[in-house]
């Protein structure tokens, strides 16, 4: 039955970006774009089909790749410390926290592996394919799976503590949706458009909000998901459902606080004034977070299927289908800059760096950039 689901989501994601689909925008020349330094380049191995997302800790970045490789490079110079395989195909990025870097694979078996050596600690299972990368901190290490669960394993020896789940939907969504931590909760979105907050005690429940309602005549139609890992900023926590809303809630007791109408496949990021996200037809929206309200949206890279958008000081960075990373000017949307990686697309949001920020292509490459 699982699997249908999964072939079901995965057609959907299809139907988005096939030859007979619409044509990505052309890219038009910029005038006077400000240069985009690389600070450092890797390559760390081929990502295929899945969506691998590399992770900045402490003076460390850890990326993974389809064929079991991991490894950890210095956030400040590009240099391998080490690199190792888990010798399985993996699925998704790499959680880490200064002990422990994580990823998990298709099978559902998840792989905690020692920071220090790059030696596996443990493995374990889950229930069904993991398309978003583990997250690590208060001493778990939690995995969030296709089919509408989350799990919490013990850091230092795998056991699982605790396991949240939900009824899963008879189609969804194909794509990495994850799980974020702030102090002693942890937030996941899900299909039905239902955002969630869970003890790491126990896994209770704490508050749960919808982010969308399905709303259709079709089966299609109503697939509502929320996509991505859930956005916290101070005490807002933020999440986008494909074919819904962009909502913001209280972290404490998920009190709603705004929601816009636009349909996501990646989710939504945060700064200190705006939300930022890219929907589902290729234009970067940058809502104000005090009320939702429209600052401005940047529609010339239609069909170029972006990647979450980034904070980057004065700029915007967001990835495209053909290796792109287009930087906006974060006030007005307006194009400042661009960088060709030439290593296939880029499907990981950008994840900022002390002095950057970083993308990993699906070619395997990954670059350290700075405007």
């Amino acid at each position: 039955m699982f699997r249908r689901i999964l072939a079901a989501g995965a057609a959907l994601l299809a139907a988005c970006s096939s030859p007979s689909g619409p044509k990505p925008a052309a890219l038009e020349q910029l005038s006077d774009p400000r240069s985009v330094r690389v600070l450092w380049s890797a390559n760390v191995g081929r990502a295929d089909r899945f969506t691998f997302f590399p992770a900045p800790v402490g003076d460390s970045v850890y990326a993974a790749a389809r064929d079991g490789t991991l490894a950890r490079f210095d956030v400040a110079n590009g240099e391998e410390r080490w690199r190792t395989s888990v010798e399985t195909r993996l699925s998704s990025g790499v959680g880490a926290d200064l002990r422990t870097a994580a990823v998990a694979t298709e099978a559902g078996e998840v792989i905690a592996v020692d920071t220090a050596k790059g030696e596996v600690r443990w493995r374990a299972r889950v229930s069904s394919e993991v398309l978003a990368p583990p997250q690590v901190g208060n001493g778990l290490v939690l995995v969030r799976s296709a089919d509408n669960r989350v799990f919490a394993f013990g850091e230092d020896d795998g056991k699982r503590r605790w396991v949240y789940q939900r009824a899963p939907s008879s189609l969804i969504v194909r794509s990495p949706a994850g799980v974020t931590l702030l102090g002693d909760m942890a937030f996941a979105g899900f299909s039905g458009g239902k955002l969630t907050a869970l003890a790491l005690g126990n896994g209770g429940v704490r508050w749960e909000a919808t982010v969308a309602l399905p709303k259709g005549a079709t089966e299609l139609e109503r697939v509502t998901d929320v996509v991505g890992d859930p956005a916290i900023q101070g005490q807002e926590v933020c999440a986008a459902a494909y074919q819904g809303r962009v909502a913001c809630y209280e972290v404490a007791n998920g009190k709603p606080l705004w929601a816009r109408d636009v349909s996501s496949l990646t989710g939504v990021s945060l700064d200190a004034r705006y939300a930022f996200v890219s929907d589902d037809r290729g234009a970067v929206h940058a809502l104000d977070r005090s009320n939702g309200r429209s600052v401005w949206k940047q529609d010339k890279l239609a069909n170029r299927q972006l990647s979450v958008p980034l904070a980057a000081g004065s700029a915007i960075a967001v990835g495209d289908l053909e290796g792109y990373v287009h930087f906006l000017a974060r006030d007005s949307g307006a194009f400042v800059a661009r960088f060709a990686t030439g290593g296939g697309a880029i499907r990981n949001a950008p994840v900022a760096l002390p002095s950057g920020l970083l993308v990993q292509t699906q070619n395997g490459g990954l670059f350290a950039l700075a405007l």
